[in-house]
């Protein structure tokens, strides 16, 4: 199970609707997701049309349920918003639960123990934490795996970031656990200078900590929150919509992206044990090796020219070998491209350019650029078995390429393409640079 936290001390920089839009989107690609409000002012539960009336437990009660010896179950108090996706409600209550567990022990691993007994129910756990810095955020960051931190594109968010990032950094280190924090610009209009001049300043400074996708300005947005429904119900079409299934991607692709780099870090652990293993064979069978090089000699000499029999034996044996091993490599050759689609992005292979994306529910990927007059139905992109991984080969002549992604009718950049520039229309061309 996969936790993260959204966090970020200034309110007004779209905390919340990252939250259940990045939440919902994860539950509408398959994921099991459960959003947790640990803000004391519900805006989930109103994000969301969930009626505060009839909110009777929130996590508050789920949370000092045990240092009451009355313990309550997550399952017992969350809303289903839709088939994968859950809410587990605040409530004003959680303004008084610094003081309802003063003094009792490990109160900061409160919200870690709860989810750890609900950790096979859910793939992905989404925490909107309060505006502030507090228990209730240390809960949060005790029980991430990953830290998001939304940042408006104005003075006073990129002011106030540095310190928001070290206060994250001195609560990490205290919660003892390694957590990934990344950074994602949010409420970016591109029709202003200053928000362009603060975008640069941001990728400049954090490059790789910080999500290639862009949560743009969108009225739909705003209009779907005060509708109680996520962006994805609200105007599946809008550009909001595409932003957030960027990010969801973006988030997807980075822990699989994690995941092989834990795999190679492993075999390298292994290598080099093996490595060790053979150097001390090495040595001790130096001693060994020096005596039978004498006996080696004289076997050579008697076997320098073989019977006819034997001969003729060998001749088969390697005539047989070679038919069965025409076989496998067939098979090697065939599995080439299910071995590609497991890297995903674009990359150049002799004279070819193969683009590699994951879209796991979508019904047609196409691709459109300077190189095909940006009309996407001249180049469509093939879906690699059922996992949802999609791709094509292009031969493009050298130089530099603008290109996006046309998923289901929606353009949107490579999310796992990190060259990108802007364009005209507020958001992001992928780039590829063809030698």
């Amino acid at each position: 199970m996969r936790t993260i936290a959204v966090v970020n001390q200034k309110g007004g920089c779209g905390k919340t609707t990252i939250s259940i839009n990045l939440a919902s989107v994860l539950a509408d690609l398959g994921k099991k997701t459960l959003l947790i409000d640990m803000d004391p002012q519900s805006h989930c539960a109103v994000g969301l049309a969930v009626p505060e009336e009839q909110v009777e437990q929130s996590i508050y009660d789920v949370l000092i349920s045990k240092s009451r010896n009355e313990p309550i179950r997550l399952s017992e108090i969350v809303w289903q918003i839709s088939e994968r996706f859950e809410l587990a409600p605040s409530s004003i209550d959680l303004s008084a639960f610094d003081q309802q567990m003063a003094g009792i022990p490990e109160r900061e691993c409160c919200l870690k123990e709860v989810l750890s007994e609900a950790a096979n129910d859910y793939e992905y756990v989404v925490i909107d934490c309060p505006p502030a810095v507090g228990l209730l955020t240390f809960n949060a960051l005790r029980a991430a795996t990953d830290v998001v931190v939304p940042v408006e594109t104005g003075y006073f968010s990129l002011h106030g970031l540095s310190r928001q990032l070290e206060t994250l950094n001195i609560l990490c280190e205290r919660s003892g656990h390694k957590i990934e924090v990344r950074v994602v610009a949010s409420m970016y209009d591109i029709r202003t200078k200053m928000a362009r001049e603060i975008m640069g300043e941001l990728r400049s400074c954090f490059g790789e900590k910080m999500f290639k996708t862009v949560v743009n300005f969108n009225t739909k947005i705003k209009e779907a929150a005060s509708f109680g429904q996520p962006i994805i119900e609200y105007d599946p079409a809008s550009k909001g919509r595409s932003d957030f299934r960027s990010l969801a991607d973006e988030v997807i692709g980075a822990e699989k992206k994690q995941q092989r780099q834990e795999l190679i870090n492993s075999l390298s652990t292994e290598l080099s044990s093996i490595s060790k293993s053979a150097e001390e064979l090495i040595g001790s069978s130096k001693a060994a090796n020096a005596k039978t090089s004498v006996l080696m000699k004289a076997e050579k000499t008697a076997a320098a020219e073989p019977p006819a029999e034997v001969k003729e034996t060998i001749t088969q044996t390697v005539s047989a070998d070679t038919v069965e091993k025409s076989e496998p490599q067939a098979a090697a050759a065939k599995t080439t491209d299910e071995k590609l689609a497991e890297y995903y992005g674009v990359s150049q292979i002799n004279d070819a350019i193969v683009f590699v994306t994951l879209y796991p529910r979508a019904q047609k990927v196409q691709i459109a650029g300077d190189f095909n007059n940006w009309q996407p139905q001249k180049t469509e992109m093939e879906k690699i078995g059922t996992s949802g991984v999609w791709q094509t080969k292009l031969k493009l002549p050298p130089g530099k390429h603008q290109y996006r992604f046309v998923v289901d009718g929606q353009w949107q950049q490579d999310p796992y393409n990190e060259h990108i520039e802007s364009n005209p229309f507020g958001g992001f061309n992928s780039i590829i640079d063809v030698k």
